[in-house]
């Protein structure tokens, strides 16, 4: 019971939480919960197959855009939805094979490149609305019910986060999850007690890929609307930042450190959106300030929040038994 607390602890506030928020603080929640599921497809890719990508919001693209183009084209919108995981699955399966031979920095700057190369590509394709972007997405509609408010997609969101939350824990509890462990002890020792290393690092890309088609997917749906712009380099940049500061291959990690990297986001729009700061001043300070967390989370929290919360606790409780 005790280790379930937490988890009907966030559910309850979870719940609760909507109908008490409105207007822009309700659209944060939203989003908060769509880099929630992200965050936790990026965090087993970094902390089991220990691979860093830097261009996880392509995906992101690639769900979103698959659910709005499917249903601009008369297709019922839950066809999109479901679509949308599906495609960026299969595109991750695509591109890692060749990607996955780099390691380090060269597949950091490769996955990179992909987003670059995707974004330039969708800006110049007419039938998905190029440069302008993709209009007229509808409601998602789901047996007869429409997703009409925003209150409605909170708990449509929360409740994939909650799917993306218990198939990662699922997976991480396998016989697959145990190999994906020895994956992050070392590839040689891995591969020595007989892991498919290859494989499994390709089906945590496609993983984390899906986990991030369907947050795309929901998103295009909510918004309506769809552009190259909806997915920078720097929302890349973000997610990993919220999966290293909450704590690599930890599934509240994903939670904990998207929340906090959320939050600070609205501080820094808010600051750089005060009379007299220059239209540039926001970018500005979340390059610097993710620079700045960074190294601060690897100097005094190398591991991340929650494995550092939980490290005290443990500590605490020894000492408590002394």
């Amino acid at each position: 019971m005790a280790r379930r607390a937490p988890a009907v602890a966030v559910g309850v506030g979870t719940l609760a939480l909507p109908p008490l928020l409105s207007g822009s603080h309700l659209t944060v929640y939203i989003l908060l919960g769509l880099a929630v599921m992200v965050t936790v497809g990026l965090s087993l890719l970094m902390g089991y197959a220990g691979q860093v990508s830097l261009g996880q919001a392509s995906f992101y693209a690639i769900g979103g855009y698959t659910a709005g183009l499917l249903s601009v084209h008369s297709l019922p919108p839950v066809l999109g939805l479901l679509a949308a995981p599906l495609v960026s699955a299969a595109f991750a399966v695509v591109v890692g094979i060749p990607l996955l031979r780099l390691r380090g920095h060269h597949l950091a700057f490769a996955t990179l490149a992909m987003q670059l190369i995707l974004l330039s590509l969708v800006a110049r394709a007419d039938w998905a609305g190029g440069a302008i972007g993709l209009q007229g997405i509808p409601r998602l509609s789901v047996g007869g019910y429409e997703f009409a408010d925003d209150i409605s997609y909170a708990y449509l969101v929360w409740a994939a986060v909650v799917l993306t939350l218990l198939v990662a824990r699922n997976i991480v509890a396998s016989r697959p999850g145990r190999g994906l462990r020895a994956l992050a002890s070392g590839e040689t020792a891995a591969a020595a007690s007989g892991v498919p290393v290859g494989r499994y690092r390709l089906a945590v890309f496609a993983l984390s890929a899906a986990f991030a088609g369907l947050a795309g997917g929901i998103y295009a749906f909510y918004l309506g609307y769809l552009a190259p712009g909806s997915f920078p380099v720097l929302l890349s940049i973000e997610y990993v930042v919220m999966a290293v500061v909450g704590g690599l291959g930890t599934l509240w990690g994903a939670l904990v450190g998207a929340t906090a990297i959320i939050l600070l986001v609205q501080v820094l729009n808010t600051l750089g959106t005060q009379p007299g700061m220059p239209g540039y001043a926001p970018s500005v300070l979340s390059y610097a300030v993710y620079a700045v967390l960074l190294v601060l989370v690897v100097i005094f929290l190398p591991h991340g929040i929650v494995p550092a919360v939980r490290a005290r606790l443990t500590r605490r409780a020894s000492s408590g038994a002394v």
